[in-house]
């Protein structure tokens, strides 16, 4: 009795693997000389997901544990892993296809219609793409560069295949297509070094000695914590303006390179204190006005 229950369930489980067997042998379309089946696909799937999983595992580990150890900046890391995670997905591709008998020759006909599809609407789509491949590859932005295009300021934080993500002072993300960083007037404050000189003007009266100026704007630079000693600040006289005496605090800094009208705030609040404890004026708009006598000889 034991015997022909145990006989039952394994013919009914082989009824069930050769069943699904012929589920996952169902064919779905043809490539060429090889034919799609839906296990095949589940597996091209499964394996598509763990590759990508892997590529992004081994450009975290690149990025944050091996080159971190030679001390390149944190942009140059974040291309170079972005990179190296292309083409470990390219050439996986390539081999889970392969592994798996897919005809790769058929992908020409693939290429050709992927062609057309380009030249009828995909223009931005692959120029984006190429676009991004020349920022990894030539840098001229990196993630943590503080950026201007257009009208829109702020920090990458992050460069992908299609699009660049810059957030600006007020925690704004903003996605910026990477053909405008090839194509567009980009300016790059931290593309040499994470360090900028800003130029503050500053009007004083007419009768102020501008020896005096100069020497209180240099005082308030120098006793800023966020002012660099090095290159050293200084003042430029610009020019004799119709009510003021016009000059330029030049200062250099890093901590502010992405909020310069905040450093700009903190040394004019200080210059007006300092001015008001001087005595130093400044000046606001200021015309005369002339009357001449005639005005009889008018209405006569």
């Amino acid at each position: 009795m034991e015997k022909g229950l145990w006989e039952f369930k394994k013919e009914k489980i082989g009824d069930f693997f050769d069943l699904l067997n012929d589920v996952l042998n169902i064919r779905l379309f043809s490539i060429g000389d090889s034919s799609l089946t839906l296990g095949l696909l589940i597996t091209l799937v499964i394996s598509i997901a763990i590759l990508l999983f892997l590529s992004e595992w081994i450009k975290k580990l690149l990025v944050n544990r091996v080159l971190k150890r030679y001390q390149i900046e944190s942009g140059t890391r974040q291309s170079v892993g972005t990179i190296v995670k292309y083409i470990i997905v390219i050439a996986g591709l390539f081999s889970i296809l392969q592994t798996n008998g897919i005809d790769l020759s058929a992908f020409g006909i693939l290429a050709g219609a992927l062609g057309v599809g380009i030249g009828f609407g995909l223009q931005n789509i692959t120029n984006n793409f190429i676009s991004g491949l020349i920022i990894l590859f030539e840098q001229p932005i990196k993630i943590g560069d503080r950026i201007e295009v257009g009208n829109i300021s702020g920090d990458v934080i992050k460069i992908s295949s299609r699009s660049t993500t810059v957030v600006t002072n007020d925690n704004i993300s903003v996605i910026i297509p990477n053909s405008k960083f090839i194509d567009d007037q980009v300016i790059n404050w931290s593309h040499n070094e994470y360090k900028v000189r800003f130029n503050f003007p500053v009007g004083v009266s007419y009768k102020e000695d501008p020896e005096k100026v100069k020497s209180i704007l240099l005082q308030v630079a120098k006793d800023n914590p966020n002012v660099l000693e090095s290159p050293q600040p200084d003042v430029l006289f610009d020019e004799f303006d119709d009510s003021s005496l016009n000059f330029y605090l030049r200062v250099w800094t890093s901590e502010y390179v992405n909020k310069p009208k905040v450093l700009k705030s903190q040394l004019y609040f200080e210059i007006f204190k300092r001015f008001s404890k001087e005595g130093v004026e400044i000046p606001f708009p200021q015309r005369d006005i002339h009357i001449k006598s005639g005005y009889e000889k008018l209405n006569n």
